[in-house]
C-alpha cells in the first residue's frame, strides 16, 4: 500500500470513527492516544485484508 491509499484509508477510517471534524479543525495532532490507536489498528487490520484478498 503505498502513501496515497493510506492516506486515504486513514481519513476515511477517521471519518467512520467520526473524527474527521476534529481532524480537519485541529490536525492530527489533537487526537487522542486512544484515537490514534483505533485508526492505526483499523489500518493494519484492513491492510492485512487487502493483502489476504490479494493473495487469495
Amino acid at each position: 500500500m503505498n502513501k496515497k491509499e493510506l492516506d486515504k484509508l486513514k481519513y476515511e477510517i477517521a471519518e467512520e470513527l467520526g473524527l474527521l471534524d476534529k481532524v480537519k479543525k485541529y490536525g492530527w495532532k489533537s487526537l487522542t492516544s486512544k484515537e490514534s490507536g483505533k485508526i492505526g489498528g483499523l489500518i493494519t487490520k484492513r491492510s492485512r485484508e487487502q493483502k489476504e484478498k490479494g493473495e487469495s
